[in-house]
């Protein structure tokens, strides 16, 4: 059991169309070059492999990739692309799904680890990934810095997006440690937009290296984005690189 939320149907159909963004080559390039850069010549898995963003690309530069992924909707997606011979999906949470086989590198892009909300569950992801990874092999995530600091006294909620067709904004409970992404979507031109929320648990960087620990794993790597930029106090999100020792 996972404190995860679901993809429908309807919105693992609308994912690729409204995250382009992400999934532009100045994106998904430098991502994918970091990715090849570590897994060598072993085989990755991915963590909440979703429609397949990275792990399609990554495969096709040479690496073998086995996914796991919790809506059968986003997995459903992925497999229009790419067959299961050529990538693998095992439909289940990050947090305690075995998948067979060992593995240079496993990792967790666009935040979803944070889609655990639940300190436990993420310790367990880290365990999980441990789990999988050969002596010497990386577990990396790539997650936001929690927006704290932009909160004044008072303040629970942070914009991260003003656009002509979306509105976005984050609100804050930092006793739990929770945080919800509203989006509003502009559907068509009738003026109509269409609202959801995500849930999120945040976590700082060096909670992180403390369930890294907890697991048996080494930080071997921090920055700021995948082209390699230093990871500083001003920096909006960090890749993190832990290593299992040999």
């Amino acid at each position: 059991m996972t404190s995860s939320e679901l993809w429908s149907r309807e919105a693992a159909e609308r994912y690729d169309a409204e995250e382009t963004g992400m999934f532009s080559a100045a994106v998904v390039g430098p991502t994918v070059d970091f990715l090849a850069g570590l897994a060598g010549d072993g085989p990755a898995l991915e963590f909440a492999i979703g429609t397949g963003r990275v792990a399609v690309p990554l495969r096709r530069r040479g690496v073998p990739v086995t996914g796991i992924e919790l809506s059968e909707h986003m997995a459903a997606v992925l497999r229009r692309k790419v067959d299961e011979e050529t990538l693998p999906v095992v439909i289940g949470d990050m947090a305690t799904t075995v998948v067979p086989g060992a593995f240079t590198l496993v990792y967790l892009v666009y935040n979803t680890i944070s889609n655990l909300l639940t300190q436990d569950e993420q310790v367990e992801c880290f365990r999980n990934a441990a789990r999988h990874l050969l002596p010497g092999g990386r577990f990396v995530v790539e997650l936001g810095v929690p927006p704290l600091r932009f909160l004044p006294p008072g303040q629970t909620a942070v914009p991260f997006d003003v656009s002509e067709r979306h509105l976005g904004f984050d609100t804050i409970d930092p006793v739990a440690q929770l945080l919800v992404s509203h989006h509003f979507t502009r559907d068509g031109d009738d003026g109509h937009y269409r609202r959801e929320a995500s849930r999120h648990r945040y976590a700082w960087p060096a909670e992180l290296d403390l369930m890294a620990r907890l697991a048996g794993l080494e930080l071997e790597r921090r920055a700021a984005d995948w082209d390699g930029t230093p990871f500083t106090q001003e920096s909006e999100k960090h890749i993190s690189v832990w290593r299992k020792p040999t």
